[in-house]
């Protein structure tokens, strides 16, 4: 048998196959894989669903269909975002978080599973004082997206929530993720943490920048090169925002209320003493699923 013929022969099928929707899947992740880019399975699937205006059971369904040539130059546009490190969620404009699909952009953070940990504690934290149901009002520092305080709104029916960041930009995609999500009880505005608000709150939480400036440049290509800079950087040792929420927290909370902010590896004892020099009572913080503390809670005395 002529090898030459044998090797064509076996290329034909995957050379056809490459341009099925399931052999784009499959080419795709290898490429991911290749390049040691974490869940190239997953996000390949989602960024040629994204690429094919398909959702998950469309794209299983369509596995065998062949790929047209605007498909084709499609997916391999957004396969060299990825390669080129660019964050799945900022490719299709949106990330889950605590089950509510929100937009994001080049202003605001990708939402981290980690920091359901902050949406978990608060609930934890309030579920203590009384029925979620009754009247709260919750200021979320450096909303971002608004993805803790809408994630905290969608449990609790008679809460009002307002958000404040210092991104102009920010702050219009949190108010677009409200609307969109119904959730009118959210209340967006511009400003330095806790500058513009007024007291007193129920429940504070904030997810702040606690990157130390010198430990940015060795992040991830996918945080370091395309979150935004504002929304990492917490200054020379990572607890500017913690001693600036420190000063502003005691006066904004009302009696009881409680104070919820996510830390970083190795923050929780700085923080937590800083909490503490400021009149408020913190407890052991709550791990997230890899079992770093993540949430810190500090409650004001009634």
């Amino acid at each position: 048998m002529n090898p030459g013929a044998d090797a064509a022969a076996l290329a034909a099928p995957s050379s056809v196959n490459a341009r099925t929707v399931a052999g784009a899947r499959r080419s795709m992740a290898a490429k991911f894989r290749a390049c040691d880019i974490g869940s190239p399975e997953l996000d390949a699937r989602i960024l040629i669903g994204h690429a094919l205006g398909l959702d998950h059971a469309a794209l299983a369904a369509a596995h065998a269909r062949m790929l047209d040539a605007e498909e084709e130059h499609a997916i391999a546009a957004l396969a060299r975002r990825r390669l080129a490190r660019e964050p799945v969620a900022r490719i299709v404009g949106s990330k889950e978080f605590w089950s509510l699909k929100l937009r994001v952009d080049a202003a605001t953070l990708v939402p981290r599973p980690e920091t359901e940990t902050i949406v978990e504690a608060a609930l934890a934290a309030i579920d203590a004082r009384g029925p979620r149901s009754r009247a709260l009002r919750i200021a979320d520092l450096g909303t971002g997206c608004g993805a803790i305080i809408l994630a905290l709104l969608s449990e609790l029916p008679n809460a009002f929530g307002i958000g404040s960041d210092a991104s102009i930009r920010a702050v219009l995609v949190a108010r677009d993720n409200g609307r969109r999500l119904g959730l009118a009880r959210a209340g967006f505005l511009a400003g330095d943490m806790a500058a513009a608000l007024r007291g007193p709150f129920d429940v504070i939480v904030s997810n702040p920048p606690y990157i130390a400036s010198g430990d940015i440049a060795a992040l991830a290509p996918e945080v370091r090169d395309f979150d935004p800079r504002r929304a990492l950087d917490g200054g020379p040792d990572g607890l500017d925002f913690y001693r600036a929420i420190a000063a502003a927290a005691p006066a904004l909370l009302a009696p009881g209320g409680a104070l919820i902010v996510e830390l970083g590896a190795g923050q929780a004892q700085a923080v937590a003493a800083l909490f503490a020099a400021a009149g408020l009572a913190p407890l052991p913080p709550r791990p997230d699923l890899k079992g770093t503390p993540r949430a810190l809670v500090a409650r004001k005395g009634a």
